[in-house]
């Protein structure tokens, strides 16, 4: 049986917590009065509802932008997300004894492999925002994010048996913030040609809000975690003001309150099962990283709030393997379902860090409020009337932060580019990635293998496995050191 928390109260009226290792009821206060919740801990019933519905609003933009821009049902995608919540939360409290308090939403790093997909079997680029794609076409895609999600367990049980630190030698900074960059930067003339070829104004106006607000609105509490959505909002609202037409709400009005979720089953056959298979499970590289680091983001502000409040520190960031299987489970289970590739969201775990509320049970409140709301079909269709010009303006800034956040990956990890094989390997990747991807239609090279890729190979995968060979030329036939490696060895033997 778990030992029950204890809390006493000191001279100067200052919360201690005594060690426990079973779940806690009520907020926990640090020494400087500081209130908040640890992992385990079960807010009340009427916080536990207010605290899950703030992770939602959190989530709610991002998740639902995927999902409405790629060509998925919004209704899926949101039940999707909220039970690849649960599922994680559940199976990290069984599995290492605490919640692993992360939320599982709509991943951008897939957006070129669906764009390319769909393009490629509509025989035309997917218009973003104009409903849901064929039932045959998201089938084939479902079967990359089911392989995806496989992926992510092996490689989270690798990490468990080999270690992190020798996976980075086959999957090093350079190849995974290189991927990050072409997958944002690939998309480039797609955004741009969106901003350009509606109403030029509606979407400058909306990428200068969006801007405006992720800049002027940081660390204003809630609010200045909704930039994308209130500069959604906000073009919204220019569109339907400068040009009416642009906005139809028949649809929203004429859409059922109530529906039940679209679902399509995984398709593994077809010409192009095996292109989207290898296009869209390959992207793994990019949000493997991007999950490791929200956790260590994660666990550094839980053990902090621990020891300020006289708790056992639970040192969530041992669990790096075990995180990723968790990750590529939501990801199978999404696949299952016809709903996106997903990712643990850095914009819950910046709201988590704010707050202090660290609570899995609010977290699950929240898994289960967005599987409620994908049985709206009104939220569905209201999202389906965002003005393709307002999408537009959105893409640009979003589909250039997901390039420059490949770029950051390489800084934080001090990646030299004056060393020449991160140079090789960077520029090979990035030429690949971002010359196909936007001079071929649909991201294809025109280099076609019979029965496997018989419309091209993927740009974006091609240059991510171009990367992985040269690196493992590297590893293999060890080249000279260079002056920057023996500096970088002296610089981390004297850290």
């Amino acid at each position: 049986m778990a030992t029950k928390k204890k809390t006493t109260k000191s001279k100067t009226g200052t919360m201690k917590a005594v060690k426990s290792t079973g779940s806690s009821v009520g907020m926990t206060t640090t020494r400087n009065g500081v209130m908040g919740y640890m992992p385990n801990d079960m807010p009340s019933y009427g916080r536990l509802i207010l605290l899950g519905f703030q992770h939602v609003l959190t989530m709610f933009p991002a998740t639902v932008f995927v999902a409405a821009f790629c060509g998925f049902n919004v209704g899926t995608v949101l039940f999707a997300s909220g039970v690849s919540t649960i599922v994680a939360l559940l199976l990290s409290r069984r599995g290492v004894g605490t919640f692993i308090p992360l939320f599982y939403g709509s991943s951008f790093s897939y957006i070129a492999a669906y764009a390319g997909i769909s393009g490629a079997m509509l025989g035309a680029p997917y218009t973003p925002f104009s409903g849901p794609l064929p039932d045959e076409i998201i089938s084939v895609m479902q079967a990359g994010i089911v392989v995806t999600g496989l992926i992510n367990i092996a490689v989270g049980y690798l990490i468990q048996w080999v270690g992190k630190a020798n996976l980075d030698k086959v999957l090093p900074p350079v190849i995974t913030g290189s991927v990050a960059a072409i997958i944002g930067f690939g998309l480039a003339f797609a955004a741009v040609g969106n901003l350009a070829s509606n109403n030029f104004l509606v979407a400058l106006i909306t990428l200068l809000l969006t801007i405006l607000f992720s800049v002027y609105l940081q660390n204003k509490g809630f609010v200045g975690m909704l930039p994308v959505l209130l500069g959604a909002v906000g073009g919204y609202v220019i569109s339907a003001l400068v040009a009416p037409g642009s906005v139809n709400l028949a649809p929203v009005a004429a859409a059922p309150m109530f529906q039940i979720p679209h679902f399509t089953w995984p398709s593994f056959s077809g010409p192009l099962v095996v292109t989207a298979i290898v296009s869209i499970s390959i992207m793994a590289i990019a949000t493997i990283p991007e999950s490791t680091a929200h956790l260590y983001q994660m666990s550094l502000y839980i053990d902090r709030f621990a020891e300020e409040s006289g708790r056992e520190k639970i040192h969530l960031d041992k669990n790096i393997g075990f995180n990723l299987v968790l990750d590529g489970i939501g990801d199978f289970l999404n696949g299952l379902v016809g709903a996106t590739a997903g990712t643990n969201y850095g914009e819950n775990n910046s709201l988590m860090a704010i707050t202090r509320n660290y609570s899995g049970p609010a977290l699950i409140a929240a898994g289960v409020i967005a599987i409620l709301l994908g049985f709206s079909g009104q939220l569905a269709a209201l999202v389906n009337s965002v003005p393709l010009a307002v999408s537009g303006g959105l893409a640009v800034y979003l589909f250039g932060v997901i390039g420059m956040q490949g770029i950051a990956l390489m800084q934080e990890h001090k990646v030299s580019m004056f060393n020449p094989r991160n140079l090789a390997i960077g520029a090979t990747i990035m030429v690949v990635g971002i010359g196909g991807n936007i001079g071929y239609p649909n991201g294809l090279l025109p280099i076609t293998v019979p029965n496997v890729f018989p419309q091209g190979l993927p740009a974006i995968a091609t240059a991510a496995v171009l990367g992985i060979l040269l690196n493992a030329i590297f590893l293999i036939f060890k080249p000279p050191m260079v002056d920057t490696e023996i500096l970088d060895e002296a610089v981390s033997a004297a850290d």
